[in-house]
């Protein structure tokens, strides 16, 4: 206890360079914690996006581009899939349900997705969560509107709200569709996915907004599966194609077979892919930028960590006649080895606790950004096992970088004895 107040007296004696210390452990333990948190948070929210969906199906192109345009609406499809390719697939034997997807129009920089209304009873998220609504419900009219959590956030939009959307993607917009607005019905709850950015409406509406006239579906005998959707396919109609569709099945064992038939179909070309696979090619890609990025916040903190042992040797020297003093009233070399080494884990401590809450501090400033512009939603949970393992690494480290001038110490008092060095 008295070793520990005294290091903690030395250190206010000398707080401008010990400040200097802790600056340099505390920004290189923010951006470690920070890095590693949003590569960790963003690999999550993109493996929460769609769950429970076994294909998506779109037009020949690549599997990644296919997976990024129909559930990040990130780029977007040269073709689309034909309505009767659609329906063909769609009544294959094993598959449990068909979500169809119509992107294409916008409303303020977010995009308007053409659905049916299974859409809100299928579509998962995360770890097989369904959709849900904070106000509201499904659309059952071709002029109603879905909005995402974030839309109607953003945008301050209610139940009742008449909306107007425009044909273009992203901020771009190239025609607006005045004569048919679109009234709120539904405002979904936050999923932390792409669907808090989106407008959901009808597909029919869709050829509706683009003047077409609704093709309607004409009535004959329906099984139980066929009765249960009749009224949600009144809001289909039959336009010409569509973006891609979400496949799900009664058992995984028809996912490949359905795969493979659908990868060498005859009529068009098309592709369907599985999400989770694909993400995994995803990450796969990624993977050199993930580790440039452990890199770089390795790098900064070995800088830390040398400019850290560069200031307390440079201290050193300077306390040659401060060491002499406590020698002269008793102390022993192991006690200046343990004065410092204690100062140091005291340093690295302060440092580190300091860059946790600049860390809590840049994630809370960063978080709407995160999720405005990247859908990445960022926790603001406790300090993970996982951070706790980077943290223990780096006081240690810290800490035995101090150990250095220590040792340094512990000689300069033997050599120096009970003299007082001018």
């Amino acid at each position: 206890m008295i070793l520990l107040k005294l290091a903690s007296k030395s250190l206010l004696n000398r707080r401008a360079s010990v400040l200097l210390s802790l600056l340099t452990i505390a920004i290189s333990v923010m951006l470690l914690l920070t890095i590693e948190r949003v590569r960790m948070q963003a690999k999550e929210s993109f493996a929460a996006t769609v769950s429970g969906t076994d294909l998506i199906v779109g037009a020949r192109t690549g599997d990644i581009q296919l997976l990024l345009a129909s559930v990040f609406r990130i780029g977007h499809m040269n073709n689309g899939v034909s309505w009767q390719s659609y329906q063909d697939i769609s009544s294959k034997k094993g598959i449990k349900w068909v979500l169809p997807l119509s992107l294409g129009d916008t409303h303020k920089g977010y995009a308007v997705l053409g659905t049916s209304g299974d859409y809100f009873h299928y579509f998962q998220f995360g770890k097989k969560q369904h959709l849900s609504f904070s106000a509201g419900g499904p659309f059952a009219q071709a002029n109603e509107v879905v909005l995402g959590a974030e839309v109607a956030k953003r945008l301050g939009y209610g139940l009742g709200d008449k909306i107007v959307v425009a044909h273009g993607m992203g901020k771009t917009s190239f025609h607006h569709h005045d004569d048919k607005p679109l009234v709120v019905v539904g405002i979904l709850a936050a999923t932390g996915t792409p669907v808090d950015k989106t407008l959901h409406v009808p597909l029919i509406a869709i050829d509706q907004l683009h003047g077409a006239e609704a093709v309607q579906v004409e009535h004959h005998e329906h099984s139980d599966h066929e009765q249960h959707h009749q009224e949600a396919d009144d809001l289909i109609g039959e336009p010409k194609q569509i973006s891609a569709f979400l496949l799900g099945f009664d058992s995984p064992l028809y996912t490949l077979q359905v795969r493979r038939n659908i990868n060498n179909y005859q009529a068009e070309p098309l592709m369907a892919i599985m999400p989770g696979v694909t993400l995994r090619e995803l990450w796969g890609m990624l993977a050199m930028v993930e580790k440039l990025l452990l890199l770089f916040s390795v790098v900064v903190l070995v800088v830390s960590l040398l400019g850290m042992l560069t200031t307390l040797l440079a201290n050193l020297s300077q306390r040659r006649r401060e060491l002499a003093i406590l020698r002269s009233v008793g102390a022993k070399p192991w006690h200046i080895f343990s004065l410092m080494s204690m100062e140091s884990l005291l340093i690295s401590l302060l440092g580190t606790t300091f860059g946790v809450a600049l860390c809590y501090l840049l994630l809370a400033l960063a978080q709407p950004q995160l999720q405005a512009q990247a859908g990445i939603n960022i926790g603001l949970q406790g300090i993970s096992r996982y951070e706790l393992m980077l943290i223990a690494v780096i006081m240690a480290a810290a800490w035995i970088v101090g150990l250095i001038p220590a040792v340094r110490a512990y000689f300069y008092s033997l050599h120096d004895g009970m003299s007082v060095k001018t």
